[in-house]
């Protein structure tokens, strides 16, 4: 997989089209953008930038490039302009926008087929929205000073401390995690949409590629032996930018294994590093509170703003 370091010009935009060997009119068509557009962009060469919107459909469209597109692509670009998203630091150009429910960054995932499981068996997902960042315990309070829901054991007075204030909220059942995901309208992520955001499409085996590499996350042995603020590993940040899918706490998933246990991914603090492979499985029964298990949430549609 591959991505863009800088943002998009007119002649990244050229170099892209002519690898997916499309007139203007088809490239236009495909971005779903006028075709005078694209022939501005081309016409403008390195002094044109899209805007953003723009520039999330370019990195779109570069996901979705075949292999012999690729090369073509890789062949027209300067070589300091691109990164190999699974072997190095450099992720896909995210695009956040906050969630009207709960006011958290969530981060699109783009539909189409990706790698799954220990032998990477292709999947199909529909495009998702994912939480950026675990849900911390600042959320997780607004969502119990709303609805009066109970609040986790580790919390005095039922508010959290200010020192774990970014930390992800744990003590949560998976009870507890579908009643904040139905008061934010979202979803808990399924076990296939959740392990597409920490692996992309290509089938790495750690969010930030295939080098194992304990630093970029929180587990035991690399970690401080607790949880920490959920942005803090920005080095171990998926293809599409989302955080902390490694270590710090396991997350509770959609997905049920037999009846009242769930899966559960990411590994924490108190797990060894290799147990946060994101096509390792691990479940749980639904009533398990644990200082090391929290959740983040999704949704297909992003509703209007309450």
């Amino acid at each position: 997989m591959i991505s863009l370091v800088r943002p998009w010009t007119g002649a990244d935009v050229r170099a892209m089209r002519e690898a997916r060997r499309m007139s203007i009119r088809e490239f236009a068509a495909h971005l779903g953008v006028h075709e005078r557009l694209v022939s501005k962009w081309e016409a403008g060469g390195t002094r044109v930038t899209p805007r953003p919107v723009n520039q999330a459909a370019l990195d779109t469209s570069l996901a979705r490039l075949d292999a012999a597109e690729r090369i073509r692509f890789t062949g027209s670009v300067a070589p300091e302009a691109i990164g190999e998203a699974h072997d190095t630091d450099v992720v896909v150009q995210p695009a956040y926008i906050r969630h009207p429910g709960d006011g958290k960054l969530v981060t699109w995932i783009p539909e189409g087929v990706f790698l799954s499981g220990p032998q990477d068996q292709p999947e199909w997902l529909a495009g998702f929205y994912i939480d950026t960042y675990p849900v911390s315990n600042t959320d997780y309070s607004r969502f119990v000073s709303a609805t009066g829901h109970r609040p986790p054991q580790h919390w005095p007075d039922h508010r959290p401390p200010p020192e774990i204030a970014d930390h992800p909220v744990v003590w949560v059942s998976h009870d507890d995690a579908e009643a904040y995901a139905h008061w934010a309208g979202k979803q808990l992520p399924t076990s296939l949409q959740w392990e597409k955001a920490a692996r992309g499409t290509g089938g790495a085996t750690w969010p930030w590629g295939n080098q194992p590499t304990p630093a970029k996350c929180n587990c035991r042995g690399s970690g401080p032996g607790t949880t920490t603020p959920v942005d803090r590993y920005k080095s171990g940040a998926s293809p599409y930018g989302v955080y902390d899918l490694c270590g710090n706490v396991w997350e509770w998933l959609a997905t049920e294994t037999t009846p009242d246990r769930y899966e559960l991914k990411g590994s924490a603090f108190t797990s060894p590093f290799d147990r946060a492979q994101p096509a390792a499985f691990n479940d749980a029964s639904r009533t398990m509170r644990d200082n090391d298990t929290g959740f983040r949430c999704t949704t297909l549609i992003m509703p209007e703003k309450r």
